[in-house]
């Protein structure tokens, strides 16, 4: 199997109006992400699945958000983001169990989410407890069958590696987002590849910039406008056998979106061919 091209969809009642978005650019590749657990219903389900028969459209992956407050930046993000904050962390880990749930009856292997700030300090309380609410999870992932994937940006690489490695699990991996190890201050992608091997069973094709300050997060761009060099990227990604999605998320709205998209889908197909 070679990489093929998608884009992100989210998940809505009305899911066929997205769908057909979505082929309006000549893509049949996806991951869904859903961030509303009253969405998570066996019926809904259903209605995704035939409504991606008919187009032929291939759902790669089921990214899952979560309830409650999260402010995606230095100061605020490590208290609101993902499993990590203890006071968000079981209901959060029920949501994601009931996400694996809906992914199982959509037939979709794979269940993504940012898990937070996990610790780099391994003997850090909270790495510990981190650690075992990521075992639950992946235990129930397991039971449907699943992998459970990490992605990339308020982690370094081998505090990933490591949370894998103390799991004792062997169905976690990583979505590989490169504008977030950039945007985090994280990471070189490319770099970031190399550690995390065949670990990689997604790829968020998105760009963007290194911080300029403490606070607040690198800049998202446009493909080809930011630091990713997606020439090396891909090179890398194929070095380690990669041969799965590569997902294009652009997060703004509008026209600018749809063509930004098209342009990278464009250089993508390009990359795929000639790298």
């Amino acid at each position: 199997m070679s990489m093929d091209i998608g884009v992100l969809v989210p998940l809505r009642v009305d899911i066929g109006r997205e769908f057909d978005k979505l082929t309006a650019l000549d893509l049949r590749s996806c991951q869904l992400c859903g961030w509303d657990k009253n969405l998570f219903t066996e019926s809904l389900a259903e209605r995704v699945k035939a409504a991606a028969a008919e187009r032929g459209i291939r759902i790669t992956a089921f990214w899952c958000g979560w309830e409650g407050p999260a402010v995606w930046n230095f100061l605020s993000g490590p208290l609101t983001l993902g499993i990590v904050p203890s006071a968000f962390r079981f209901d959060r880990a029920k949501t994601l169990c009931q996400g694996s749930d809906f992914a199982g009856w959509l037939g979709v292997l794979d269940v993504v989410t940012h898990l937070g700030f996990v610790p780099e300090n391994p003997s850090d309380s909270n790495y510990q407890e981190v650690l075992e609410i990521v075992r639950f999870i992946g235990r129930h992932c397991a039971s449907n069958g699943q992998h459970f994937l990490f992605e990339t940006g308020q982690e370094t690489p081998i505090t990933l590696c490591r949370l894998m490695e103390d799991s004792g699990l062997d169905n976690l991996g990583i979505n590989l987002d490169p504008a977030n190890l950039l945007m985090y201050g994280k990471a070189n992608p490319v770099d970031a590849v190399r550690i995390f091997g065949n670990r990689i069973r997604g790829v968020h094709a998105k760009d963007g910039e290194y911080p300029v300050n403490g606070r607040e997060l690198g800049v998202e761009k446009a493909m080809g406008k930011g630091s990713v060099h997606f020439d090396l990227l891909v090179a890398a990604l194929k070095a380690v056998g990669y041969d799965g999605a590569l997902t294009i998320e652009r997060e703004i709205d509008g026209d600018e979106q749809i063509h930004d998209i098209m342009a990278a889908k464009t250089l993508l197909e390009s990359l795929i061919t000639s790298v």
